[in-house]
């Protein structure tokens, strides 16, 4: 999720419960997360960022991923003290977190669930410290680890550079490429697609 606010919107007097932030609609196709119970709006994405999205789902489908196992807006519940679930701007679906998500009233995919085979975020401007930066370089990291998804890929358009994070155990082992480097992914270890054609959305 890319965030360009990052700061709590409350839309309510109270704190909100989970189900009431998965039932929450305010007519405005805002996409939030909720903290602490307060609503958080993360923000519009970029015309750049939601590009690459759809171009890596193109990419993914090629690869031999059907297209209904390929999720946007499909919540990921996580364990955090904060934070209950997450946005990722892509999840590549396996057939049980797919099975699992699709037979939800929402679109859920619970803790107790089995995990997806990877996500993507596509992360907006911002140093160490500031919110955004923290929350898919640390927090989500972390979190998914725990989730026990795979491979998660982070994607930073303004540092030119892509971390595919694969699990080994209980923690990412991380690989940085840059340029002209080709992508190595444990999920597609047929992929020729490099940094620069990702980041560029395929152009």
């Amino acid at each position: 999720m890319t965030i360009l606010s990052g700061q709590p919107v409350c839309h309510t007097n109270r704190r909100m419960t989970f189900e009431e932030y998965l039932n929450y609609d305010d007519d405005t196709n805002t996409r939030y997360e909720l903290v602490d119970g307060v609503l958080v709006d993360t923000g519009a994405e970029t015309a750049l960022n939601i590009s690459i999205v759809f171009f890596l789902a193109i990419v993914f489908a090629q690869q031999g991923i059907p297209p209904y196992r390929l999720g946007n807006k499909h919540l990921i519940a996580v364990s955090s003290t904060k934070v209950t679930a997450r946005d990722p701007d892509l999840t590549v679906h396996s057939e049980a977190s797919y099975h699992a998500v699709i037979t939800q009233k929402q679109s859920l995919l619970a803790y107790d669930q089995a995990p997806p085979l990877l996500v993507v975020e596509v992360v907006s401007p911002g140093k160490p410290g500031e919110p955004n930066y923290d929350r898919d370089y640390i927090e989500k990291r972390q979190e998914y680890a725990d989730r026990g998804i795979p491979e998660y890929w982070l994607i930073d358009p303004e540092r030119h550079v892509i971390l595919v994070l694969t699990l080994q155990g209980q923690v990412y082992q991380e690989q940085a490429f840059t340029g002209q480097g080709e992508i190595i992914s444990s999920i597609f270890p047929n992929l020729k697609l490099t940094v620069n054609l990702i980041l560029n959305a395929g152009r």
